[in-house]
């Protein structure tokens, strides 16, 4: 009968461990009760905190003249949003992993930015036709 229980509360012991959720989600799920989602991009809830990181680290390489894999990089708004601050705009990505864009894949979310670095929006692929963009829905 010990050994039974030893070998059952193995077992049990490795389901948890491979069923654990990811950093970036235990993240989000600790700030749940301090934090409000701000924008729903398909079904991704980006946090301020989320924003603020992209927003930063795009307006920082474009007033500095540099980029990441081509990002960021004008936005010519060809779906004809209506965005607070005028043109020109830049697009730079906003990962689902709640990292920060470094390069490589830049997912499907971005997040829309005046040359002054103030937020207008963020768009996605998500539900969009083509390599067009929708509105990410504002909560």
């Amino acid at each position: 009968m010990v050994q039974i229980t030893s070998v059952l509360a193995t077992l049990f012991a490795a389901v948890a461990v491979s069923a654990a959720p990811t950093d970036a989600h235990v993240k989000k799920a600790t700030h749940v009760a301090a934090a409000a989602c701000v924008y729903t991009c398909g079904s991704v809830c980006y946090w301020q905190e989320d924003i603020d990181a992209a927003l930063a680290k795009g307006s920082q390489l474009q007033q500095s003249g540099s980029a990441i894999d081509s990002y960021p990089h004008q936005y010519n708004n060809y779906e004809g949003f209506s965005f607070p601050t005028s043109a020109p705009w830049y697009e730079f990505p906003i990962l689902s992993s709640y990292s920060v864009y470094n390069g490589g894949s830049p997912g499907a979310d971005r997040v829309i930015f005046d040359g002054q670095g103030s937020l207008d929006a963020l768009i996605t692929h998500t539900g969009a036709s083509g390599n067009n963009f929708v509105a990410c829905k504002k909560n």
